[in-house]
């Protein structure tokens, strides 16, 4: 019973934590252009010089 003292608030702080960082993943522009990168893998690096 008494770990459920320490497990609850961490857990719930690693929660909130996870929260938050979606929240800023969201508001810094992560999630914008989801179509490009999947495009980006099909087609190839012309830029080396090969």
């Amino acid at each position: 019973m008494t770990g459920l003292v320490f497990l609850i608030p961490i857990a719930l702080g690693m929660g909130a934590f996870g929260l938050l960082a979606f929240f800023w993943a969201i508001r810094s522009g992560q999630y914008e252009d989801m179509d490009g990168a999947a495009n980006r893998i099909l087609t190839e690096d012309e830029e080396n010089g090969e």
